[in-house]
């Protein structure tokens, strides 16, 4: 449990902290316990549980909150609330926080009597990673929070997860549509990797012998080494793997939700048949008209699908070569310069080098998400975490300490663009007292980059975007951590190599980019065409 008491749950976290089965983690902020929770949440599959106090600290909660909630990922918030003797009238710190809370999670309810807790917790729990995760919260009264529960009340047994089956004729108009088409095209998103479905994602890829695309936030559900990966879709109408959608006459859209990106990207004439395998029905959109859904267990549906196909002759002859080839074309162009600031293809290239293949990396919010996004090779589920939900700034620092107690063998990776860094940096101190071993890397360019990006494009020129930072090494080191800047060529590979092989510590490794390559790379796409 991530989060920072105050006097209203004093007698909370006092028996948090004599638990033997329950690990507190004192954060610096509340939006960082709240991104740690998230991020815990989403490569366990179980909540991840922030805690704050009421009034502002559990105002503070709710960014990672509705982030946990827009991105599908489990999590609990539990925040204090003032006594009830009180909630009738104004009163100081108090304000109406299930109201608050209601429209970013799945569940949002007061504890009015302590004998409700096990079944109001057990609810909290369920609700959160039901079939699309997201998020609950509970505000406990400060004068219930001090009250006996009765011996009776125990906690709640965990409820046993269930399989829902597709119907045979589901399946029957699934081959059909599959077998009608010419240019099928597999798109798949984050449900996959709830459900765990890798493996028949790829070997529905290799039966028909179709390429795959994936969501930012479903990176690694095939690996890049594979010859049928295509790399995300998400960036522009024009990026590479487009092409190849452009093409197809029928999209396999397997754990896929609108809210990962708009759908006016890969259906611009709303004239694509959509399978939509997920368990749950997705938002109506014009340009997703779907055209068979098969809402049922992820991976019990392409089980059944497979089986079916089997026992047909359908394959097709998709050449993906040439996209490929273009994705390679631009690493190899970074990893042959030798320029500082350092083009953000090499920074990209070199940090893929340095990293074993099931690093986890964290990607932050801004242009450091759309290079890191399409180029870094991605090899394993859940190695490479983006949040194209609410697509929050500040998220990965925190949410790198929450990753490195869910994978604590792992090695991980926080990047983020100096505007990100900042916004959270006090949590440097936190990974610091935990004894966690974390890489943070800060690509440098004294702007909000990804804001001057768009400025540049739309209206050629930009303002109010631009800002200078600390000496980032010794901020580093005043929280006890281990600062890096990059000044020459072959540093950035080198402090890479160094912080992962430390074992221990906390590396901080601040890096200039040129991101005059943002408006080069769009005049590219814009150019580029291509041949399926």
């Amino acid at each position: 449990m991530f989060g920072i008491p105050g006097e209203e749950n004093i007698n909370l976290i006092d028996e948090l902290n004599q638990s033997e089965k329950i690990h507190f983690v004192l954060t610096r902020h509340e939006q960082g316990a709240s991104f740690m929770a998230s991020t815990y949440g989403r490569l366990t599959g179980i909540p991840g549980v922030c805690l704050a106090t009421l009034g502002p600290g559990a105002i503070n909660l709710m960014l990672g909150v509705a982030d946990a909630q827009t991105n599908s990922t489990p999590l609990v918030a539990i925040s204090a609330q003032g006594g009830l003797i009180r909630l009738h009238k104004e009163s100081h710190q108090v304000i109406d926080l299930v109201s608050m809370f209601k429209p970013i999670t799945q569940y949002a309810d007061m504890v009015l009597t302590p004998n409700a807790v096990p079944e109001m917790v057990r609810k909290a729990f369920s609700t959160a990673k039901r079939d699309r995760p997201g998020a609950s919260y509970l505000a406990l009264p400060q004068d219930i929070e001090s009250r006996p529960v009765s011996a009776d009340r125990q906690p709640l047994a965990i409820d046993p997860i269930s399989f829902t089956q597709p119907t045979s004729s589901d399946i029957e108009k699934a081959v059909e549509l599959i077998a009608a088409a010419e240019h099928p095209i597999i798109l798949a998103g984050d449900g996959v990797l709830w459900k765990h479905a890798e493996q028949e994602v790829r070997e529905l890829s290799e039966l028909l012998e179709i390429p795959v695309v994936t969501t930012f936030m479903s990176k690694g559900v095939i690996s890049d080494r594979h010859k049928n990966a295509l790399g995300v879709v998400g960036f522009m109408r024009k990026d590479y793997e487009n092409f190849a959608i452009d093409q197809a006459d029928l999209i396999i859209s397997i754990g896929f939700s609108i809210q990962q990106f708009d759908p006016q990207k890969i259906n611009p004439n709303r004239d694509k048949k959509i399978i939509h395998i997920n368990m749950f029905r997705q938002d109506v959109d014009s340009h997703y008209p779907v055209t068979l859904n098969i809402i049922a267990n992820i991976r019990a549906s392409l089980q059944a699908l497979l089986q079916a196909l089997k026992l047909q002759d359908i394959h097709f002859s998709h050449q993906t070569s040439e996209i490929r080839q273009l994705i390679q074309e631009e690493l190899v162009s970074g990893a042959k310069s030798q320029q500082v600031p350092l083009k953000p293809q090499t920074i990209v290239y070199e940090t893929r080098q340095a990293l074993p293949d099931d690093a986890v990396v964290l990607v932050d919010t801004g242009a450091v998400k759309m290079w890191m996004a399409r180029l870094y090779q991605t090899y394993l589920s859940n190695t490479c975490l983006i949040d194209n939900g609410l697509s929050t700034m500040s998220w990965t620092l925190p949410g790198a300490i929450g990753a490195k107690l869910a994978r604590p063998n792992k090695t991980v990776v926080a990047v983020m663009g100096d505007g990100s860094f900042l916004m959270n940096s006090q949590e440097i101190e936190t990974a610091v007292r935990e004894k966690l071993h974390l890489i943070i890397v800060i690509w440098e360019d004294h702007s909000y980059g990804l804001i001057k990006w768009k400025m540049d494009m739309e209206i050629q020129h930009h303002n109010g975007v631009d800002f200078t930072n600390p000496d980032f090494v010794k901020y580093a080191e005043s929280f006890g951590a281990i600062g890096r800047q990059v000044t020459q060529t072959g540093q950035f590979a080198a402090y890479m190599q160094e912080a992962v092989a430390a074992k221990e510590g906390v590396y901080v490794i601040a890096v200039p980019v040129d991101y005059r390559e943002n408006l080069k790379l769009i005049a590219k796409l814009g150019n580029t065409t291509m041949r399926i």
